[in-house]
């Protein structure tokens, strides 16, 4: 509640900014209200459906899927076009053109050329984003069960063995996973026009399958995600990202592989976030802090590997870096998956006692001669338990056949005594003179 808010702040002061320094300072507070948006976001999910939080994740994810893919096709209708009369006709061709202008008048020439209704979207998507965070702070304000229930499971959950080996290696996963990403989601277009030698407009069509591939993918992996485990989604991801990734490197030249490899990278890309984060909450507790670092892993390829692209880029213009690049980082992660699955899977030192102490009771009983076959090993316990309840029970029915007796004119202890060795001499035992469980139930009956 609190970052869609902060959000809204954002969007409703950006498009009256006049100077750059509050805009910076408004671009920074939408930029650390996502950060907490897609930790909390992420942790208020496993929160509430728990082991079932699988198909909820992806459905979380695909919303973002949807909106990276239909937030730039709704700014080019609001922008209404590319070409202006209004700006300087240099602009179009040498932006060396544009730094020549005069700020107020290339503001003025801005605000003209964008118009009202682009300025105006920015409040009314922050409207949207207010009455979202109104309604997470009515669901805050109702779900104080809802979070006890929430806080007593989350601490009745173990950690793994490896655990914080486990959160660093996924910190690196989804460096590695989220700067690819982003990087062929940044690049792929100029690389269409420069290297592909593609026209404009199908360098754009490159790029919207991409992301288009990218949120169908998503969208399917919220059905696939009720009926496959996350691990077993993930290992299909880096695989069809491992071998979409060597054709688009090696193959970068032929245009069938270009646009192939593109559309099953963008959906072997897809699912690896929300299932990474379903799949490790299965051998370990993942809290606020722990959804926080794979957060930050995720920001900070996401800002890094770009970053570095492009400078090698601009520095070996004749070779793919951003081929290589996905190559490269699909390598990592293909690599790092089997590490935390070995990891994860090992045996901690509490599921070790377990082993051991069972292991030390089937010694006890096969030393005492109770294990003959494994009926007997089984319920040996059982009979134990059986012998204390029936002789007190037997001794319990003596005393009160002679407290009776007492009561009784005629008859006395001894007289009553033959009949009583009688009755529990010919009460049922299992072999080895032990009553069964069901002896106690006919002696209760008896003494009833």
């Amino acid at each position: 509640a609190l970052s869609m808010f902060g959000t809204t702040i954002g969007l409703y002061g950006i498009p009256w900014c006049e100077k750059s320094l509050l805009l910076t300072v408004l671009m920074s507070v939408i930029g650390a209200s996502m950060g907490i948006l897609d930790t909390g976001g992420n942790v208020l999910a496993l929160n509430t459906w728990g082991a079932e939080a699988g198909p909820h994740m992806q459905a979380l994810h695909f919303s973002f899927a949807v909106g990276a893919f239909v937030a730039p096709i709704l700014a080019k209708m609001a922008l209404g076009g590319s070409e202006s009369q209004d700006l300087p006709a240099a602009e179009h061709t040498n932006q060396s053109v544009w730094r020549s202008v005069p700020t107020a008048s290339a503001a003025s020439a801005l605000k003209h050329h964008l118009g009202a209704d682009f300025l105006w979207s920015y409040v009314v998507i922050g409207t949207y984003l207010l009455f979202v965070s109104f309604f997470f702070f009515v669901l805050y304000s109702k779900g104080s069960s809802a979070r006890d229930k929430s806080k007593a499971s989350s601490q009745k959950g173990k950690f793994a063995k490896y655990h914080y080996a486990l959160i660093a290696l996924l910190f690196i996963f989804f460096l590695f996973y989220v700067g690819a990403e982003v990087t062929y989601g940044s690049y792929i277009f100029t690389y269409a026009k420069v290297f592909a030698e593609m026209k404009e407009n199908e360098a754009a069509a490159l790029n919207s399958v991409f992301w288009g591939a990218f949120a169908a993918c998503r969208g399917v992996a919220i059905f696939c995600a009720a009926c496959l485990y996350p691990g077993t989604m993930i290992l299909l991801s880096i695989v069809g990202s491992a071998v979409s990734s060597s054709c688009l490197a090696f193959f970068t030249r032929h245009p069938a592989s270009l646009w192939v490899g593109t559309a099953v990278y963008g959906a072997s890309m897809a699912t690896i976030f929300p299932s990474g984060i379903s799949w490790i909450e299965q051998y370990t507790v993942v809290q606020g802090k722990s959804a926080s670092l794979f957060v930050i892993g995720a920001a900070l390829g996401e800002m890094c590997i770009p970053v570095a692209v492009g400078y090698l880029q601009g520095r070996f213009r004749h070779v793919p870096v951003v081929m290589y690049t996905a190559l490269v980082t699909s390598a990592m992660t293909f690599i790092l998956f089997p590490l935390m699955y070995k990891l994860a899977n090992s045996p901690g030192e509490s599921d070790l006692k377990e082993m051991s102490e069972s292991e030390d009771r089937k010694a006890l009983l096969s030393n005492s001669g109770l294990n003959e076959d494994e009926e007997d090993e089984e319920d040996a316990g059982e009979w134990n338990e059986a012998d204390f309840e029936v002789i007190e029970m037997n001794d319990t029915l003596r005393n009160s056949v002679i407290e009776t007796s007492r009561k009784i004119p005629g008859d006395s202890a001894a007289t009553l005594q033959p009949h009583l060795d009688n009755v529990l001499r010919d009460s049922p035992a299992v072999p080895g003179g032990s009553p069964g469980r069901k002896n106690v139930n006919v002696d209760r009956e008896k003494n009833d």
